[in-house]
């Protein structure tokens, strides 16, 4: 699959890659919404390689949400692109599952100049608890929510989805290598739900200063070759 991107400014990274891994684990179906779908790479995997799938993919930023038409269009991929704030947007009818890979740096970082950048990668734009909130309202009364944050972040993650009564079902950490702390988490929580929380075991990115096999596989499992290019 081709994915077209900016020159410059935000893109897909590993981390997205790895998400997508973590969500081909559980048997999507039904209506399916994309939360800052970007270039739209998420939805578009979805709609690849889920056949039971209706796939919708929100965008805030203009031109993200034309790259994302662009490589529906390309990749010959049925999803609907929609343009406006996820947390104000109505959209009309409630959904089987969400899948994110949100903005998640803390106000403590360093913040980007660029804009398109800054609103990409900094969790005030979409906090965590107005996100998981907004994603009660529009799930079905068994719905799930996929997303991928902050490692260090965990106890919040926790706190708020038992808040806004999300039973976590799954989590997987993600570590830059096997001598480090984890840098990311990926979550499935769901509603109406007792089931335990399933630890699947974590992914260590690197092994020396390569690619570790699992890595390497998972890269090419997924199948997703970046263009960059000015719209």
């Amino acid at each position: 699959m081709v994915i077209y991107q900016p020159l410059k400014g935000y893109c897909y990274n590993s981390d997205t890659i790895f998400f997508y891994d973590f969500l081909k684990e559980f048997p999507l179906k039904g209506d399916i919404l994309d939360v800052g779908t970007g270039s739209g790479i998420l939805a578009l995997l979805v709609a690849r390689d889920f056949k039971k799938v209706k796939v919708s993919a929100i965008e805030l930023q203009d031109h993200f949400f034309n790259y994302a038409k662009i490589n529906a269009k390309a990749n010959n991929l049925k999803i609907e692109v929609l343009k406006g704030d996820f947390l104000t947007f109505q959209f009309g009818k409630k959904f089987d599952f969400l899948i994110s890979n949100p903005p998640f740096y803390h106000k403590n970082v360093l913040r980007s100049q660029d804009a398109t950048l800054d609103k990409a990668r900094y969790s005030g734009f979409l906090p965590l608890e107005e996100f998981i909130k907004k994603a009660n309202t529009l799930l079905k009364p068994r719905g799930g929510l996929f997303f991928c944050y902050d490692a260090k972040q965990i106890m919040d993650i926790i706190a708020i989805l038992k808040e806004k009564k999300f039973n976590l079902e799954a989590l997987k950490f993600v570590h830059p290598n096997r001598f480090k702390e984890a840098s990311l988490v990926m979550v499935f929580a769901k509603k109406s739900s007792k089931s335990l929380c399933k630890t699947l075991p974590p992914l260590t990115v690197f092994e020396g200063e390569k690619y570790a096999l699992t890595t390497e596989e998972i890269f090419k499992k997924v199948g997703v070759h970046s263009i960059k290019c000015q719209l």
